[in-house]
C-alpha cells in the first residue's frame, strides 16, 4: 500500500507529455540520411528503442561507436555472415508434447465433438464406451483438455518469445515479428492450437524483414489465419468474404481503395483454400474456376493471383510503408513522406530491408518530433524494462502474460483481427497506474503469488475440484450451486440425481474440471523465479557518492527525456529521506530497498512510458 500511495502522489503532479526535447537534428519529414556528425549516444539509444527493445549502457556505447550506417546495417541485415552465430544462445521452444494426431481435425464445438461420437462411435481419437454411465465422458474430457492445454502452452510460447525479445542479438527481427503479429492478428482462443500460433510466429520471424509478397502469401496460406478467418466455409457457390475483406481492408490497401464487388469476387478466388493439421491445402472441388472481375481486371484468378493484383496497386505499397513508419517513427506523417516511402517499397519489389534502412537512417527518424514521442506498448514496456535492468531472463513473478494483459496487450490474444489500437490508446489514468503497479510487482515480488498456469481462477472448476478432493461423487460435486433442496427434500434430490445418472451421456462440469486437471499434468510449468536485481551493485559500480548522482544516473539509464527540474528535486529529496542521509557510501549497508522505491517512482513517471 505504501508504494501505491507514493505513485499516486507523484502522478498527481504530472501530465503525460508526448513532445520531445529539441534534439538538434532538425529534420522532420526529411528522409535523407543522418550524418555521422550528428551521431551520438542519444541517437544510438533511440535507434535501439525503436528498432528493438532498448539497450543497456554497454549496448548503447557499442552502437554509438559504430556510426549510423553501420549501426542500422547491423540491425537490418541480421541474417548476414556472423550474425546468426550471435544467437546461438537462443534455444528452440521446449514443447510439452501435449498434442496427438487423434485431435485432428479438432471439432468446432463440444456439441460437434459429441455429435461425431454419437454418429461414428469415436471422436478426438477416443472411442465411446460400449455400455455404462457417461459413455461419452472421455470424449468430452479430451475436448476440454485440448482447449486448456493449448491455452497453457500458448502462454509458455509467449514467455519463450519474450525471452527472445530480451536476449536476442538481432532485436529488429523480434520487433518486426511483433509488428506483423499485430498486423496479421489472429487469436488463439479461436484458432485453438498453439502449434498454429507458433508456426505463424516463425513465419513472422523468418520473413518479417524480407519480401512482403512472400510474407503476405505465407500469412494468407497459414493454418492459423485460415482457421481464424473461417476458410473452411469459403467454398464454391457459397463464398465467405471474411478473408477477402480483411486482406484488402487491413492487410494491404486500407478502406476506400476497393469496392464491395472486389471483395465478393476476391472471395471466389480464395474458395477451396484450407488447411489440414499444420499444412496448407487447396480443395479443388470447392474452388470456383469461373471468371472474376477484381480491381479492374478480369480472369480466372486464384488466391495468389489476387494477391498480385493487390500488390500492383500503388496504394498498397504506400499503405504498408506508412504503417511500418507509424510503428517505428511516429503517428503523423505527411502525404509527401508517405508517397516517398511507398515508392521506395515498390521500386524494390516489396523488399522490406531497403525501406527499413531508409526509415532508420533518415533525419526524420532522429528529429525532435520523432525522438521519445512513442508510447510504448505493454510488451515493449515490459521487455525494455527487463533490458534496462540488465536481466537475462523474463521473470516468472510477476506473470508476464497477466501483467501485459492488465496493461492491454496479451501476446497471441489480440482483441480483434485489426490487432491492437496502439498510441494513446495505451494510456488512460487507470492504465498509467497499472504501469506503476507493474514496476512495483517487478521490484517487490508478491510473496503470495499464485501461478496462473497452475491455479485456475474459474470458480466453477475450483468448486468442483474442491468437492472431488473431499470425496464427493461426480453427480454431487458437479451439482450447480444453489440448486439443492432443503430439509426433507435431500433424499428426493439424491434419488433424482441417481436417476439422471443412469441416462447421462456425459457431465460437462466434470469434463471442464478434468480437462484442466489433465492439461496441468501434461503442460510444463513456467519457471517462477522473480527478477534477480542488484541496484546497489549498479550504484557501486558507477562510484556514485550522493543522492543527486544516483537520481541522475537512474534517470539517464531509464528515461529517454529530461524530466522537469522540480521533479528531479523531488526524487532527490525522496531518496535522501529514505536513506536518512545524502551520503550514499555511508548508506551502502541498507541501500537496496530505498533504491527500489526510488526506481519504482521513476518507472511510474509518465516520461517512462515514452520511447
Amino acid at each position: 500500500m505504501r508504494n501505491t500511495r507514493i505513485v499516486a502522489f507523484f502522478l498527481s503532479g504530472f501530465v503525460l507529455v508526448c513532445a520531445a526535447q529539441d534534439h538538434e537534428v532538425n529534420g522532420a519529414n526529411d528522409l535523407t540520411p543522418v550524418s555521422a556528425r550528428d551521431w551520438n549516444a542519444a541517437r544510438a539509444a533511440h535507434l535501439l528503442e525503436r528498432a528493438g527493445f532498448g539497450g543497456t549502457p554497454q549496448d548503447i556505447a557499442r552502437y554509438t561507436a559504430m556510426g549510423p550506417e553501420a549501426a542500422v546495417k547491423a540491425l537490418v541485415d541480421f541474417s548476414g555472415a556472423g550474425q546468426s552465430d550471435a544467437n546461438r544462445h537462443l534455444l528452440p521452444f521446449d514443447e510439452s508434447g501435449i498434442h496427438d494426431p487423434g485431435l485432428e481435425p479438432f471439432p468446432a464445438s463440444r456439441p460437434a465433438a459429441t455429435n461425431q461420437a454419437k454418429a461414428t462411435g469415436e471422436a478426438l481419437g477416443v472411442k465411446v464406451k460400449p455400455t455404462g454411465n457417461r459413455r461419452m465422458q472421455p470424449v468430452v474430457d479430451k475436448f476440454f483438455y485440448w482447449l486448456r492445454a493449448s491455452r497453457l502452452e500458448t502462454d509458455r510460447l509467449a514467455y519463450w518469445w519474450a525471452n527472445r525479445m530480451l536476449t536476442t542479438a538481432t532485436p529488429l527481427q523480434e520487433k518486426m515479428a511483433l509488428f506483423w503479429h499485430g498486423h496479421f492478428a489472429n487469436n488463439e482462443e479461436k484458432v485453438r492450437d498453439y502449434r498454429k500460433m507458433k508456426r505463424q510466429l516463425e513465419l513472422f520471424q523468418a520473413k518479417g524483414t524480407g519480401n512482403f509478397r512472400e510474407l503476405l502469401i505465407g500469412a494468407a496460406q497459414d493454418p492459423a489465419m485460415l482457421a481464424f478467418l473461417d476458410a473452411g466455409v469459403n467454398v464454391k457457390g457459397a463464398p465467405n468474404e471474411n478473408f477477402a475483406r480483411e486482406i484488402m481492408e487491413l492487410f494491404t490497401m486500407g478502406v476506400g481503395n476497393y469496392v464491395e464487388l472486389d471483395i465478393r469476387e476476391a472471395a471466389r478466388a480464395f474458395t477451396g483454400w484450407n488447411y489440414q493439421d499444420l499444412s496448407f491445402k487447396v480443395n479443388l472441388d470447392k474452388h470456383d474456376e469461373g471468371v472474376k472481375r477484381i480491381l479492374g481486371q478480369s480472369g480466372n484468378f486464384d488466391g495468389v493471383q489476387v494477391i498480385d493484383l493487390i500488390l500492383a496497386q500503388p496504394v498498397t505499397a504506400e499503405f504498408i510503408a506508412a504503417k511500418i513508419y507509424r510503428y517505428l517513427v511516429r503517428e503523423e506523417l505527411s502525404d509527401a513522406v508517405k508517397k516517398q516511402l511507398g515508392t521506395e517499397l515498390r521500386n524494390n519489389r516489396y523488399e522490406l530491408a531497403p525501406l527499413l534502412k531508409k526509415i532508420l537512417l533518415s533525419r526524420d527518424f532522429y528529429s525532435a518530433p520523432s525522438m521519445a514521442t512513442h508510447i510504448k506498448s505493454p510488451v515493449e514496456l515490459a521487455v525494455s524494462t527487463y533490458k534496462k535492468l540488465g536481466l537475462r531472463e523474463v521473470p516468472g513473478v510477476p506473470d508476464f502474460n497477466d501483467a501485459t494483459n492488465a496493461l492491454g496487450q496479451r501476446l497471441f490474444h489480440p482483441p480483434t483481427v485489426a490487432g491492437w489500437a496502439q498510441g494513446k490508446s495505451w494510456i488512460t489514468p487507470g492504465l498509467l497506474l497499472e504501469r506503476g503497479n507493474f514496476s512495483r510487482d517487478l521490484l517487490f515480488p508478491n510473496i503470495n503469488f499464485l501461478p496462473p498456469d497452475r491455479y485456475n481462477d474459474d470458480e466453477t472448476i475450483r468448486i468442483v475440484s474442491s468437492k472431488i478432493e473431499q470425496g464427493q461423487d461426480i453427480s454431487t460435486a458437479t451439482k450447480p450451486e444453489g440448486k439443492g433442496m432443503g430439509g426433507g427434500g435431500a433424499a428426493m434430490q439424491s434419488m433424482s440425481t441417481a436417476m439422471a445418472d443412469r441416462d447421462e451421456d456425459f457431465n460437462t462440469r466434470y469434463a471442464s474440471f478434468r480437462g484442466w486437471q489433465l492439461a496441468t499434468e501434461k503442460v510444463k510449468p513456467i519457471p517462477r523465479r522473480p527478477a534477480k536485481l542488484d541496484l546497489s551493485g549498479l550504484v557501486r559500480a558507477q562510484k556514485l557518492v550522493n543522492t543527486a548522482q544516483v537520481v541522475d544516473y537512474l534517470l539517464e539509464r531509464f528515461i529517454p527525456v529530461a524530466v522537469e527540474s522540480a521533479d528531479r528535486a523531488r526524487l532527490i529529496d525522496f531518496l535522501k529521506g529514505e536513506l536518512g542521509t545524502d551520503d550514499v557510501v555511508q548508506a551502502q549497508s541498507y541501500l537496496e530497498e530505498p533504491l527500489r522505491l526510488l526506481l519504482h517512482l521513476i518507472m511510474s513517471l509518465p516520461e517512462y512510458q515514452l520511447g
